[in-house]
């Protein structure tokens, strides 16, 4: 293989990877009410997002096998998840991938994966059929949602700046995200309400 035809498979390797979603043109939009949902989360439980009315409510769409995921629990997100439900913010880590796809993972799973890295979510859910996926248009791993206490739709997009599976990048560049929660968390308005997010396809069923 010529050093050239290397280069240009690289690239087309790292076009493959990353995903940059288009604008959400599902039922999830900013300024209006979150669609509701009930899902059941990793030790069987049913969890419904009304069970968290008057909290503010995280939504993190993940995929534990894709790069751009991998990058941020190198230990951001769960400093963010701590960081925050000790704020008393609700945080839902949502599994849309279907069975047989990259990042499924059924309740006993779900649990092995959230002990081995450490991480804090108030519940994670799973949705393999993907229906809560699609509600909120979620294209990519990982997406970032935020639901004020009114059960109103307040962000959705990338949590930084970094479009990139580099860790050192992800945590050095703008944070989104956590901008956008500190202003909820604060009774602001959030000034970048909607970015573009970036990381993997969510491995919806097909």
């Amino acid at each position: 293989m010529t050093y050239r035809k290397g280069i240009i498979l690289a690239a087309v390797s790292v076009a493959a990877i990353a995903v940059m979603g288009n604008a959400p043109t599902g039922g999830a939009e900013i300024g209006k009410a979150a669609p509701t949902f009930s899902l059941t989360d990793s030790n069987g439980k049913s969890v419904s997002l009304a069970d968290f009315k008057g909290k503010i409510v995280v939504l993190e769409w993940t995929n534990d096998g894709c790069p751009f995921v991998k990058g941020h629990y190198q230990g951001g997100m769960q400093a963010f998840q701590k960081k925050y439900t000790k704020k008393d913010v609700v945080w839902l880590s949502i599994i849309s991938s279907a069975p047989g796809q990259q990042g499924y993972a059924d309740g006993e799973r779900a649990n092995g994966l959230s002990k081995s890295r450490a991480a804090k979510p108030t519940y994670v859910l799973l949705d393999p059929d993907g229906d809560v996926g699609h509600m909120y248009d979620a294209k990519t791993t990982p997406q970032m949602f935020v639901i004020d206490k009114k059960g109103v739709l307040r962000y959705d997009g990338a949590i930084d700046a970094a479009y990139s599976p580099s860790p050192a990048k992800q945590k050095s560049s703008e944070q989104y995200f956590s901008k956008a929660l500190d202003a909820v968390i604060a009774g602001k308005e959030v000034k970048l309400a909607k970015t573009r997010p970036y990381g993997c396809s969510v491995k919806y069923k097909k």
